[in-house]
Formats: C-alpha cells, sequence, structure tokens
C-alpha cells in the first residue's frame, strides 16, 4: 500500500494534532453558510513555529439534525500524492446505538486517524481508533472544544459568541 514519505508515526499524528495554531482566515468571514442542507464553515491555519505547515478546519452541522455534526483538522502535507490528510474528527452524534457494539454513533465521539490506517493508504481516520466523550454534546459546545484541544490560539476573533462564558471552564 501507499506511505507517506518518510512515514508519519503515531507520535507524529500526535504532534501534528497539538501543534500551536492560529487561523489565518474564515469562509465565510462571519457566521456559516447554508449549503445543500448544512451550515458549514471553513478555517485556514498556520503554525507560528513553522509557517510552512498548513491545516484546515471544516465545521459542519446538519439542519435537520442539530445533533448531527463533524468538525474536523486536515493537515495539508508537501508531497503532491497525499496533500490533504484528516487527522482528527469531532463528531455529534448521528445515530442509532445498536449500529456499532459501543453505541458511538448515537453519543458525541472522536475518530483519530491512526499510523496504521495511515499506511493502508487511507487520508481520513476509519473505525480503528475512536472514544466517546463527554466534553461536549452540542455543536456550538464542541467547536470551543475542538478549536482549544487541535492547539488554535486566536479562536476569540473569529467565534466571539461561541466563546462568552467560557473564560473559567478551561476552554
Amino acid at each position: 500500500m501507499t506511505m507517506i514519505p518518510g512515514g508519519l508515526t503515531e507520535r507524529d499524528l500526535k504532534e501534528l494534532r497539538e501543534m500551536p495554531k492560529a487561523i489565518e482566515s474564515k469562509v465565510p468571514r462571519r457566521g456559516f453558510r447554508e449549503e445543500s442542507g448544512h451550515l458549514r464553515c471553513n478555517l485556514t491555519l498556520y503554525a507560528p513555529s513553522d509557517p510552512i505547515v498548513r491545516f484546515e478546519v471544516f465545521i459542519r452541522q446538519t439542519m435537520r439534525y442539530i445533533e448531527n455534526f463533524s468538525l474536523g483538522l486536515i493537515y495539508h502535507a508537501s508531497d503532491r500524492e497525499h496533500r490533504a490528510i484528516t487527522l482528527i474528527r469531532y463528531n455529534g452524534a448521528h445515530g442509532e446505538q445498536t449500529l456499532t457494539p459501543d453505541g458511538h454513533y448515537a453519543q458525541p465521539h472522536i475518530h483519530y486517524l491512526t499510523a496504521e490506517e495511515l499506511a493502508q493508504g487511507y487520508l481520513q481516520p476509519r473505525e480503528l481508533r475512536r472514544e466517546l466523550t463527554d466534553l461536549y454534546s452540542t455543536f456550538e459546545d464542541a467547536i470551543p472544544v475542538f478549536l482549544h484541544d487541535i492547539g488554535v490560539s486566536n479562536i476569540n476573533t473569529y467565534f466571539v459568541n461561541l466563546m462568552q462564558g467560557r473564560l473559567f471552564n478551561g476552554c
């Protein structure tokens, strides 16, 4: 199967997820756009310690089922074959509890891309590493938790309303 040049390890993936980042731009600049039954926005991120390293964040929420949402961190690799690697994805509840043994579809959960998946040619998380979470339950709660967890420093500039009231709970 295809390997990433240099072969990213679990440690490399963790370091990319946790690397300090800053938002360079947000589309749309304010709020979210409606498209195909979803609210959505995209962020372009950079690493202040290494401005050549680039990331993107996607934020999506289904308008019909508001508990169904997804936020993901994409690393833009420098090689042409593997341009966009989704390192992590935070999801809301989006299905029945009986679909999987751990019932993860019915509650908030986090998917992590593994080095094994990457070595098999997958560029986004599959089902190998996921964990249920109680860090968030709503779309509005998930955004600041996600951005904080992936090391974004200038959240307040782009998500003013979501950050109000979170000064004392670590987000």
